[in-house]
């Protein structure tokens, strides 16, 4: 047998570390390879997302809603459900409308169905009149100073959509009567002609939300690209970061845009614009945590490969926490009475899961494909090689930054530190009632100048008792006079007609002739005195189908209005409902990170009360500061399931490196060090997420503008004051106790053991206490 040389075994060595490099270059291949195809693909599906919204609020209710079963029964008395579009006229010299004016309005109202509709492809719908359940009616106002023209929309034409670009038929069709209604001959008769209705509120809301496509993103993108230049102060690695988030994006387009085409879930506009926010933020997130641990390590290996291997198998299980706890907490919106809600869970739950994939598998991929000059990345604050223990070392910049100073003060006066904490936020809860989220009227969506709402005031004004969509009651045949009655004596109702054989009137006509019956069943159409999109509507139906049940149990209300209502209410189940539920899931899955009890509790309450004082706040400034009107129910709904779960992020980040510590150094100085170690990147982290989700802010609507400053307060919060001060100086304070009913005690734990990294033991029960 030959002896085995030193030569031998150096070329042994040699041959493994290449076919090693070869293994690594081929993966490294394919998974760039890999998610660049993602790319080619889902980039265009990200694009087309809003060719399958669905931002109808009566497609978003249950069955069992009032307003959904009246609709349903509705339909028998007209031959064409129509969606009224309401162009109204005022003369530009502020009087009355002289006869030459009132010839151009009809005039107007004759060309209305020759009107061309933009952007329509070959087979579809040409011009307008191609979509309209009637003619055109022209009603001038009774003090003569204004005049509106009422075109019916067919509800079934419309709900086409347009080309696979289009945001939907409704949007075209309001596109061209503003474009007639902008012509010269309307221009020249000295008119102002405003559309407005229920279809001019859905073109603006679906215009507003088309801010999304890019503004939006290119807002986040940019406001992430310059935090990340400032945390690294490296001209490449946040273009790095970016790409993985921008790929992440389009892997949640692609997948929801495929379910959403099929069927399987609904997306409407604010969905689509967190999914954005979310995944962006999320993937970042994520990448910090990697990229932080993968320059810690690379200060303890000279082999950049051996480096992310170990970052990688470090962060591994804190991210897939962080993620799992996410999804599992969003897709507790499954249990939401409203369509809109259900489907924001797996949307945003298929977000997360992009980002984690994003940031576990092309992350590593491009930051090994420098191969040796890896540490380039980081130019021109490279990480060098410094020896220490692998995997718990901090730089020498950590062990005496902000963060290690911030370590020794919670550590010095831990008590006190989480007192003072503690009552701060209950004081900021405290304002958590001053929060109005019983719902805004319609034409309080929007934080910009639309003409819906321009033309509402004018119609409030000049058309008492107007209502472009009247409350529908249906009842039986014998109960009409006792339901008309009824209904005439509520106040806010302006009138109640039944629908006769001739089909429903204009809005503010009387009806003629007997009244229509269909099934033993007759229909009263009821105008209220305030405009059916607003909140004054709401609560006048409420009290109408109160009014109307007391003489006839069987009668069901719907309409506009009656859908607004079973909304909110619908929210406010909701909210009773999944915060519970939320709570459970996110406290089970703590409990099974870090084999505790006590420790998931603080936490969770923690994060609770951080929620809590982020609402209070929000309150004070929504009223006192931005003078905004109310609140949807949504708002605080979508605000704890973000910040509950996002909070509980960089908690389970910050325990889990204390888990790790604590088995090598005890509780007290394990936190310690985990927090000086990981305060900057979770900080950073923090900040990125709550400017992403502040990006919102661009879309000039209420309820986005409300949940931006939710959760990016929230997440600043919870970032500096809850992660960084309350959780540690807790768990400072309780010491040992608190992985009750385990017990870290660093003597069960070899050496060797805990010398490696990301292998570190759990905590293991111990019968004695160990110290801190």
């Amino acid at each position: 047998m030959w002896p085995v040389t030193p030569s031998a075994v150096t070329m042994h060595g040699m041959r493994s570390e290449r076919r090693r490099g070869v293994l690594r270059g081929l993966l490294v291949l394919a998974a760039v390879g890999g998610w660049l195809a993602v790319g080619a693909v889902g980039g265009p599906a990200q694009g087309s997302l809003s060719s399958v919204q669905t931002n109808d609020a009566a497609a978003f209710l249950p069955a069992s809603a009032e307003s959904t079963r009246a609709a349903g029964l509705a339909r028998g008395f007209v031959d064409t459900e129509t969606l009224p579009a309401v162009l109204v006229a005022t003369s530009d010299d502020g009087g009355a409308l002289s006869p030459d004016q009132l010839g151009a309005l009809g005039r107007l109202a004759e060309e209305l169905p020759d009107a061309t509709l933009p952007g329509t492809l070959a087979g579809e719908p040409a011009t307008l009149g191609e979509v309209l359940a009637a003619e055109p009616v022209l009603v001038p106002s009774e003090d003569g100073e204004a005049a509106v023209v009422v075109v019916p929309l067919d509800a079934e034409a419309i709900e086409a959509s347009v080309g696979e670009e289009s945001e939907g038929l409704t949007l075209v069709a309001v596109e061209a009567m503003r474009a007639q209604a902008a012509g010269d001959a309307v221009r020249d008769a000295g008119l102002t002609v405003l559309v407005t209705g229920a279809a001019g509120f859905v073109a603006d809301l679906v215009g507003a939300f088309g801010a999304i496509d890019v503004v939006l993103l290119l807002v986040a993108l940019g406001a992430v690209l310059v935090i990340l230049g400032i945390v690294y102060r490296s001209p490449i690695l946040p273009f790095v970061v970016i790409s993985c988030a921008v790929l992440a994006l389009c892997l949640a387009g692609l997948v929801v845009y495929e379910l959403a085409a099929r069927g399987v879930l609904t997306l409407n506009g604010q969905s689509q614009g967190i999914l954005s926010i979310l995944v962006v933020g999320a993937a970042v997130d994520y990448s910090l945590l990697l990229v932080a641990r993968y320059r810690e390590e690379l200060h303890h290996h000279r082999s950049p490969a051996t480096a992310l291997r170990r970052a990688v198998r470090a962060s591994i299980e804190p991210i897939a926490a962080s993620a799992g706890t996410v999804v599992a907490g969003l897709l507790c919106l499954l249990l939401s009475d409203l369509a809109s809600n259900r489907s924001l869970g797996p949307v945003a739950g298929i977000g997360i899961v992009a980002a984690f994939l994003a940031s576990t598998t092309l992350l590593p991929a491009l930051l090994l494909a420098a191969g040796k000059r890896s540490r380039s990345l980081f130019w021109p604050r490279m990480p060098r090689y410094d020896g220490g223990t692998p995997g718990h070392g901090a730089s020498p910049a950590e062990e005496r930054g902000v963060w290690a100073r911030v370590a020794r003060a919670v550590g010095r006066r831990p008590r006190r530190t989480w007192v003072v904490t503690l009552l701060a936020l209950l004081a900021a809860a405290a304002f958590v009632p001053r929060l109005d989220a019983s719902g805004t009227g319609e034409d309080e969506v929007f934080l910009a100048q639309a003409d819906s709402v321009d033309g509402e005031a004018v119609l409030r004004e000049h058309f008492a008792g107007f209502s472009a969509q009247p409350a529908i009651v249906v009842a039986p045949e014998e109960s009409l006079g006792a339901v008309v009655d009824a209904a005439a004596g509520v106040d806010g109702v302006a009138a109640a007609v039944p629908v006769t054989a001739g089909g429903a009137p204009v809005p503010g006509a009387p009806a003629r002739g007997e009244p229509l019956v269909v099934d033993g069943r007759v229909r009263v159409d009821v105008t209220t005195s305030d405009p059916s999109d607003s909140q004054e509507a709401v609560e006048t139906v409420a009290a109408l189908r109160e009014a109307v049940r007391d003489v006839e149990p069987d009668a069901v209300v719907g309409g506009a209005a009656a859908e607004r209502l079973d909304t909110q209410r619908a929210g406010q189940r909701d909210l009773a409902v999944i915060v519970p539920a939320v709570l459970g899931v996110i406290l089970l899955i703590l409990v099974l990170l870090l084999r505790s009890v006590l420790a998931p509790v603080l936490i969770l309450l923690a994060n609770v009360l951080s929620f809590g004082a982020a609402l209070g706040v929000s309150a004070l400034v929504f009223e006192h500061v931005l003078g905004f009107p109310g609140a949807d129910p949504a708002v605080p709904l979508y605000g704890f399931c973000f910040l509950v779960a996002l909070g509980v992020d960089y908690t389970i980040f910050l325990m889990t490196r204390v888990r790790e510590e604590t088995v090598r150094l005890g509780t007290r100085a394990g936190v310690l060090r985990a927090l000086a170690v990981t305060g900057s990147v979770i900080t950073s982290a923090g900040v990125v997420l709550a400017a992403t989700f502040a990006a919102l802010g661009v879309v000039p609507l209420l309820f986005l503008a409300q949940l931006a400053f939710v959760v990016a307060f929230g997440v600043l919060l919870d970032t500096f004051v809850v992660r960084s001060l309350l959780v540690p100086a807790l768990v400072h304070d309780v010491g040992p106790r608190v992985w009750w009913p385990g017990r870290p005690d660093p003597a069960m734990v070899s050496p060797s053991a805990a010398a490696r990294p990301g292998r570190s033991r759990a905590p293991r029960s111990s019968p004695r206490t160990p110290r801190g």
